[in-house]
């Protein structure tokens, strides 16, 4: 019998929750001085749906997912990552700077 504590892992693709990164001044600011990234994301998705795909798409560790509904009904993800990768290499990588 499984424990209720444990968690059943549904693979899921990481594309399907991260819709594009976020591409303006104030974005590419965090990304240069917290370490964060920015991200579209799936209306419908959670701060734990959102740190596995971006751990799984980029192999890196998330520290923290904080969430933003804007006025035009689109939510934003702010990612601050583990201070042993760079969002900067992974920014590079996606074409954002």
């Amino acid at each position: 019998m499984a424990k209720k504590s444990e968690e059943k892992k549904i693979l899921i693709n990481p594309w399907d929750i991260l819709v594009a990164p976020h591409l303006s001044e104030k974005s590419i600011g965090l990304v240069e001085t917290e370490n964060k990234l920015v991200f579209m994301v799936n209306e419908k998705s959670t701060k734990k749906q959102i740190k596995y795909a971006i751990e799984k798409a980029f192999n890196v560790k998330v520290e923290s997912v904080n969430i933003l509904n804007d006025t035009k009904n689109r939510k934003k993800a702010f990612i601050r990552l583990n201070s042993k990768y760079n969002a900067l290499d992974i920014a590079t990588k996606l074409g954002m700077i």
